[in-house]
This record gives structure tokens, sequence and C-alpha cells, in this order.
């Protein structure tokens, strides 16, 4: 247990020898560090998780998450050992308030890709749902390429169709009224194949003529059109059968994915805030412990101890303005000796 806490005193960024001296101050200080080395250990697990969606691979991924565990750890541990007690809490809060916005960012930065890892079997469907639309989003471009094209072939496909029927439709007309007419059952309602008849007759021919000759050039200009149209319909399935399924897995997608299943479902929602604010209340501990804390025996020996290196240093200082003020005096002094002697040669 003893090596343990002496490694917790370690994490902490406390001096062990100065806190041996303080029995009173062991556990506050060894959970201090326990916290910032298990923040220190959910970085390298999330940071690992997060390079291991990115890159598929595990040496690489467990490499990152050490440096990344290892800078989290350093950090933490830089934040709360620079943090000192004072005595005066509205300027402790003052200097603690950029600490607590650093640590607030490093567990938002830390629970994320955990978060992706505790609802992976939620995420999972709703990737499958975002392949699915980026797919779909895929072949509605390609279907806006070809769309318009192949509608204005088959509208003039359609409109050349229906002037061959409006011509058979009047060609019957005239048909009908012709053989109405040689029945006796319309027109002049006299049965013979006179002069009346035989102009119907010859109206009724000639709209037929108009008819084959109009079919035959309306059936070269619809298949040349109906041959278009199946080219660009075979070139639109073609570009759709060579879309290659985008694979829906990385980082950002994840946690798109997590958003919309949070919106979906309002226990994953609350589920997603508590797990935030837990990592936010696990990497702020440490400095509302340092902050809420009253100044302890180690803080008092700490004081001291920095207290002796301000006094050294200005007694240094101190020393160094004494010798270059003789240094400085004795010069002056060389100075007029040398001004008086080369005088006293000047007159002899």
């Amino acid at each position: 247990m003893q090596k343990i806490t002496s490694f917790f005193w370690l994490c902490s960024g406390a001096d062990r020898a100065m806190l041996q001296k303080c029995p009173s101050e062991s556990s506050k200080y060894a959970g201090i560090g326990a916290t910032i080395f298990f923040t220190g250990l959910f970085a390298a697990l999330s940071g690992g998780y997060a390079l291991y969606t990115v890159f598929d691979n595990y040496w690489i991924a467990s490499l990152f998450g050490l440096v990344w565990g290892l800078l989290i750890f350093n950090l933490d541990r830089y934040i709360v050992s620079s943090m000192r007690k004072e005595g005066k809490p509205s300027r402790e809060l003052l200097m603690a308030t950029p600490r607590l916005i650093l640590a607030v960012i490093i567990s938002l930065v830390i629970a994320k890709p955990l978060e992706l890892k505790i609802f992976e079997k939620e995420i999972e469907p709703e990737l499958i749902v975002m392949e699915q639309q980026a797919l779909a989003k895929q072949e509605t471009q390609i279907k806006l390429r070809y769309t318009p094209v192949m509608d204005s072939l088959k509208d003039e496909v359609a409109a050349l169709k229906a002037e061959l029927v409006a011509k058979a439709r009047k060609r019957d007309e005239l048909q009908q009224l012709a053989q109405e007419e040689a029945d006796g059952t319309g027109g002049s309602k006299r049965r013979n194949l006179g002069p009346i008849y035989k102009v119907k007759k010859a109206d009724a021919d000639k709209a037929q003529l108009e008819l084959s000759a109009l079919t035959v050039q309306h059936e070269q200009r619809i298949l040349v059109l109906e041959n278009a149209v199946a080219r660009n319909d075979s070139m639109m399935t073609s570009e759709m059968l060579a879309l290659e399924k985008m694979k829906v897995d990385g980082p950002a997608a994840r946690m798109e994915a997590l958003s919309r299943v949070a919106d979906q479902s309002s226990a994953i929602f609350w589920a997603h805030v508590f797990i935030i604010l837990l990592f936010i209340a696990i990497e702020t501990a440490p400095v509302f412990v340092k902050l809420i804390s009253a100044r302890g025996p180690y803080d008092n020996l700490l004081k001291t101890e920095e207290h002796k290196f301000t006094a050294q240093e200005i007694e240094e200082m101190a020393k160094t303005n004494a010798d270059a003020k003789v240094r400085t005096a004795a010069l002056a002094e060389h100075e007029r000796l040398f001004v008086i002697s080369k005088l006293d040669a000047e007159l002899k």
C-alpha cells in the first residue's frame, strides 16, 4: 500500500519528501493522484478507440492511445500541482477558472470516444441507415443528370404517337362518313355511290395516304428517340451499378449517428448527458478539491520552502548589487587617480 500511495503522490504532482512530513495530507493527495491517474487511463482508452475507428490497426491505435493518455495525465498533473493555497478564496477562484475551463474541455474530448463505444450497438444500425441514405443520394444525383434528357425524349415520342393517333382518328371519321353515304344511313340518306360519296371517299383516301406517309416518317423518328431513351437508361443503370457502397464508419460518422440516436430516444439522450457530466466531474474533481479544501500543513510547508528560494534569490541579488557598487567605486577611484597623475605630468 505504501508503494501505491507513493505512486499516487507522484501522480498528484506533490513533493513526496514534504508529504511524508505531513501525514494528515497523505490521503488527500493520494486521492488527487489516483483521480489524475485514472483520468489519464480513460484518456488512453478513449484515444486508442478513436484512432482504431480511423486506421483499423491495433498497433497504431495502441501507440496513439498511450501517447494521448500520457499527454492528458501530464496536463492534469500540471493543472493540479500549479495551484497554490493562499487563504484568499476569491483570488484562488480567479486563478482556478482557466484550469477549470481547460479541465472541462479535456473531459469532453475524453468522454466522446468512450460514449461511442458505450452506445456502439445503438450506433451500428444507424450507420447502416446513413450508408443507405448516402447511396440513395448518389443515385439521385445520377438520375438528375439523365432524367431531364430522358423525359424530353419520352415527351417527344408521346407527342409523335399522339399525332399519329389523331391522324388515324380523322381518317376513320372520313371513312365512316363515306360508308354512311354509300349505305344511306347518313349524309344525303340515299343509298347510292353518287358524286357525294365519291367526294367523301376521296377525302378518306387522301387522309389514309397522309396517315401512311406520316406513319413512315414518325416511326423512323420514334425509333431513333426510343433508342436514345434506351441508351440513356442503360448508361444510368450502368453508373448506378458501378456505385460503390460507401462505408460509413469513421469517428465523425459515428458522432453523427450518436446524435441522431439521441434525438430519437430520450433515454439515450439523458444517458449521453449524464456520461458527459460524469467525466466533467471526474476531470474537475482534483481542481475543486484543491480549491475548496482548507490550507493544510503541506501548503504551509510548501509556502515555506518557496519562500526560502525567494529569500535566497533576494539575498543573491542584493549581494550582486553590493559587489557591483564596490567594483563601480573602485573603477571611479582608479579613473580619478589616473586623471590626477595625468595633470601632474602635464604641469611638470
